[in-house]
């Protein structure tokens, strides 16, 4: 297969629109079916619902579960030596070193190198950090940096890209700079790359910007005798922070899964930076996609890309890098990834943070307005439904069609539970009630509905208290209330699931079924902090 991209707007037809139509007209359909149900029989509405509620229930308890193993297992990567484990690789045998905390898969690993037609050293790596940048400002940028620099891998080994757009003015292309004559003497080099405005063919989104610095890279790497193959590029938002141990553990990880250039690398993202400083409904919503990463680590089968996320040099040369069409280049180059290579292609889920921020701009409305675009954007996702099915079905491939039709299933489903999960849980059990006030059985639906609820509590208690003690250290310039208000605002957690899920989702889909579609980036405002306004 040669052709990636997503079609353009105008070339959207047949085929093509009703799979864009599907997942609203079925989340649509879904969110109704229990006043149809109920107008026409009670008894068929309440089996339905009961039915949702006990899946819901039996997926709640074994999300709950990945939630507990999610966070140990982190907490155990976390503690690892990394350098150790990454330079027995080099060598191929043991340190004697009692001291060394070795996992079992760790000694494993070393045992396949030897069979392993294809090896790369990891001494013979390079990383590039590609940051991509619109407008944030210094206060945003240059810890992510600093971050970088910090890592227990030598930065001196590290390649630092800065991807900032044109259009964002010489205010923006003056900040790079400085930040280059700060920091490039820390790296093996410092790279600034400026994407030009309105280049033909492309929407205003990071997917457009980055991928013009890859095609920058491609050449840099040709000029300076870079093999593709060992060269790993991670894509970094301008908040991206990773973890000390982040390129550390990418090196061994990259070194010992078979195939590499046919796979990506999805760390863990922890929204985290500013949770404290962030308003109620933001804390919520970001501890929220903290535990549902942490579970995500737990289903590699599920894995897919989702925001900062690491690839080989040469896979994105062979596929022409990231989507310019879409404004969900993350997500969507999970599915570029797997038509290039057809099906051969996984995400290996690295258990690693990469801490990012809250949404948090300048005034409480702008917040939680931003968070609701940030939420939309992501959402929007349902857009791939349609391009699973035009590039599996509809274009000559070699993909497995059973692995085809599992992952568009799954990918569907997940987008139609996205928006009506949350609101058939809440309020289904009440509309035949309504309906058929004198029906024994639509009567006692509430009832039953809430005392499975509260059985599902006890497991949702056990999530809330990942959820906190994956916070980072109260602040000094907060008193002890704020640690509590930490506990309390989880009252607000039906509301937040509501209009940042629920109704994010519909947004989406809605505009998906009747061609308003989302065609610009918007990027996510960030503000800093300021103790002097507190």
């Amino acid at each position: 297969m040669t052709d990636l991209e997503i079609p353009y707007e105008k070339d959207r037809k047949g085929h093509y629109r009703f799979f864009e139509i599907l997942p609203g007209f079925l989340s649509w359909t879904l969110i109704l079916l229990p006043l149809v149900l109920s107008y026409f029989s009670v008894i068929a509405a309440v089996a339905f619902i009961l039915i949702y509620l006990l899946i819901f229930f039996i997926r709640s308890v074994g999300y709950d579960i990945r939630a507990v193993q999610g966070y140990f297992d982190m907490k155990k990567q976390l503690k690892l030596n990394w350098t150790t484990l990454v330079d027995e690789l080099h060598f191929k045998k043991i340190f004697d070193d009692k001291d060394i905390v070795r996992p079992k898969w760790h000694f494993s690993n070393l045992k396949r190198l030897d069979t392993r037609k294809v090896e790369t050293d990891p001494y013979d790596l390079v990383h590039i950090a590609l940051i991509a940048t619109y407008n944030e400002s210094r206060e945003i940028l240059e810890p992510t940096i600093q971050s970088i620099i910090a890592s227990t891998y030598d930065s001196k080994k590290i390649i630092i890209v800065i991807a900032y757009e044109a259009r964002a003015g010489k205010s923006a292309e003056d900040r790079v700079k400085e930040l280059k004559k700060v920091y490039k003497n820390q790296f093996r080099d410092f790279l600034i790359i400026k994407h030009p405005s309105n280049i033909p063919g492309e929407i205003i989104g990071k997917g457009s910007n980055i991928t013009y610095a890859g095609r920058q890279i491609k050449d840099y790497a040709k000029k300076n005798s870079l093999d593709p193959k060992k060269v790993l590029i991670t894509t970094l938002d301008a908040d991206n922070r990773p973890d000390r141990n982040y390129f550390m553990a990418l090196t061994y990880l990259f070194c010992v899964v078979p195939d590499p250039i046919r796979a990506s690398f999805q760390p863990l993202p922890m929204f985290t930076n500013n949770i404290w400083d962030a308003p109620t409904f933001m804390r919520v919503v970001a501890t929220g996609n903290n535990l549902f990463y942490i579970v995500q680590t737990q289903r590699p089968h599920l894995a897919r890309n989702f925001s900062a996320h690491a690839q080989s040099l040469q896979a994105l040369i062979e596929m022409d890098f990231w989507s310019v069409r879409t404004i969900v280049e993350d997500g969507h180059q999970f599915w570029r990834s797997y038509f290039k290579f057809d099906g051969d292609y996984r995400v290996y889920p690295l258990t690693i943070p990469i801490y990012q921020d809250a949404v948090l701009a300048e005034g409480y409305l702008r917040t939680m307005k931003a968070q609701f675009i940030q939420l939309r954007r992501w959402t929007y996702g349902a857009s791939d439904i349609a391009y699973i099915v035009d590039k599996g079905f509809f274009h000559k491939n070699n993909i497995s069609k059973i692995d085809l039709i599992e992952k568009f299933l799954r990918t569907l489903e997940g987008h139609v539970t996205w928006a009506t999960g949350t609101l058939l849980i809440y309020f289904a059990a009440f509309i035949p009630a309504l309906l058929n006030a004198h029906s024994l059985a639509a009567n006692e639906l509430p009832v039953i509905v809430s005392q499975v609820q509260q059985y599902g509590i006890i497991g949702l208690l056990a999530s809330f208290y990942i959820c906190l003690i994956t916070l980072p250290p109260r602040p000094s310039r907060y008193k002890r209330h704020r640690s509590i208000l930490m506990i309390v605002q989880w009252i607000f957690l039906p509301i937040t699931s509501i209009v940042y899920g629920s109704l994010a989702a519909f947004d989406s889909q809605t505009r998906l079924m009747f061609k308003r579609y989302l065609s610009k980036f918007d990027v996510t405002e960030k503000a800093v902090f300021n103790r002097k306004t507190k």
